[in-house]
């Protein structure tokens, strides 16, 4: 028989793809838990529909990822932070803050994009963020911590 997947099952398939398996299968456990529905000709079509439809929209998010990359490029960031004598930071520097300095600048990214190399930043000085604007577009920020 053969189904269309509602989920990514490990060893069977991914979401949306056609795969063939044993009727009780299908009919005893992937249908009624939802994981699955059966490939008649109507439910492909809606599959086929379903996927240029994502094709179009996943085509214009990366164009929107690029352009911001575009952007971001040469970009340099300066981070107030509350320091002691000897330059170690109360506290540490974390993407929260890197965020915010990014949206000061006109930039709306959220937080979870962005990756710091460092564990901890505790130190004043120049350091490197990442941001993942999409699966496969990266931009990379220098940012300085500064003493306030």
């Amino acid at each position: 028989m053969e189904i269309i997947l509602k989920q990514d099952i490990a060893n069977l398939g991914q979401k949306d793809e056609i795969i063939k398996v044993r009727d009780g299968y299908a009919m005893n456990f992937l249908i009624p838990k939802g994981m699955a529905t059966m490939a008649t000709p109507s439910a492909r079509k809606q599959l086929t529909e379903l996927q240029k439809q994502r094709a179009h929209k996943e085509a214009r998010v990366r164009m929107e990822a690029v352009a911001l990359a575009e952007q971001l490029n040469g970009k340099e960031l300066t981070i107030g932070a509350k320091t002691s004598t000897t330059g170690k930071i109360f506290g540490s520097v974390n993407t929260i803050q890197i965020a915010e300095a990014l949206s000061k600048k006109g930039f709306e990214i959220d937080r979870k994009k962005i990756m710091i190399k460092e564990d901890h930043i505790k130190e004043v000085g120049k350091y490197s963020a990442t941001i993942k604007l999409y699966k496969d577009i990266i931009v990379e920020i220098p940012f300085e911590v500064v003493s306030e």
